[in-house]
């Protein structure tokens, strides 16, 4: 493996990592009225990871084989705090595919979150193993092919109620 891919996965670990922490917390109680802030940063950092996978050459596994792995942890329990937490605006509609499926499709924040998260983990158990082509190589597919959707319809959720939080106020009253 190159010092180019080896350096990328260290990266994309690092971001991996630092996402899956971030939620943790969040889903933990932490954040306070700063929730969506929060997640919003956790999102848009961990999508410009996978924005740097997806805009590199194709990772090949050799003899095209993702070497087996136990079974990858549960994390409903981080789904279901975050769905506790974010209950007013858990629900939201999305767009699955501009392109191709142009029906708005119910979402749910807390599954696209811990979707994201699921995937996180999948490649960063390869890289805990020492296998950092198979780690890059997962996150790169699972990127195209789930997680990069859920983050991107989770970013945009979350900016939203960021931006009403932000826009939607009550017009203040000045006394001169």
């Amino acid at each position: 493996m190159s010092d180019q891919w080896t350096a990328l996965a260290e990266e994309i670990a690092g971001h991996a990592q630092n996402y899956l922490d971030g939620l943790t917390r969040v889903a933990g109680g932490e954040g306070g009225d700063a929730i969506w802030s929060l997640l919003l940063v956790e999102v848009a950092q961990v999508s410009l990871a996978g924005a740097k996978l997806g805009a590199n050459e194709d990772v090949i596994l050799s003899g095209n084989y993702e070497p087996p792995l136990s079974e990858d942890p549960d994390i409903d329990g981080v789904r279901t705090a975050l769905a506790e937490r974010l209950e007013a605006v858990d629900d939201y509609a999305e767009v699955f595919d501009p392109y191709k499926d142009t029906g708005v499709t119910p979402y749910r924040l807390s599954d696209d979150l811990t979707a994201v998260a699921a995937d996180l983990i999948h490649g960063l158990r390869h890289f805990q193993a020492g296998r950092p082509h198979e780690a890059l190589w997962w996150w790169q597919y699972s990127y195209f092919n789930t997680w990069g959707n859920h983050a991107g319809a989770a970013m945009r959720a979350l900016q939203a109620l960021v931006a009403h939080s932000r826009l939607d106020v009550a017009e203040e009253t000045t006394t001169v």
